[in-house]
């Protein structure tokens, strides 16, 4: 008698980064941990592969070329095929500059880059 084996789905993250070496050290992580991760460069790439993907999660970084991710992230919240997508933004921004560019009731995610390997895991696991 043949057992049937459900079919677990990859959890897919995407990664918007516009430097490259932080790009390929959180591919390399996340990968390493089994997620799928669908990079982007720019902010308008990332509105476009998070309405055409529809990834599980977003690590955002918020100064990007074309539009920055605060500017993303509402895009992404207001249109119903993506407003569930958790977020966490990944920046090197000091909280102060935070402040000025998150609304507070948003209920938006940060973590600080540099952060650790362990600490970027639990954050994702957190939010899936």
């Amino acid at each position: 008698m043949a057992q049937k084996r459900a079919k677990i789905r990859t959890r897919s993250i995407l990664v918007v980064e516009d430097d490259e070496m932080t790009l390929r050290m959180l591919d390399k992580v996340l990968s390493g941990a089994g997620y799928a991760v669908i990079p982007a460069s720019n902010g308008i790439d990332a509105l476009n592969l998070a309405r055409n993907k529809r990834p599980d999660l977003l690590i955002l970084d918020i100064v990007l070329p074309g539009l920055d991710g605060i500017l993303v992230a509402s895009r992404l919240k207001d249109d119903p095929k993506t407003r569930d997508i958790p977020i966490i933004f990944f920046s090197s921004l000091e909280e102060k500059d935070l402040e000025k560019r998150k609304d507070a009731s948003s209920g938006w995610h940060f973590l600080r880059k540099p952060c650790n390997r362990e600490e970027l895991l639990q954050e994702i696991a957190h939010y899936l």
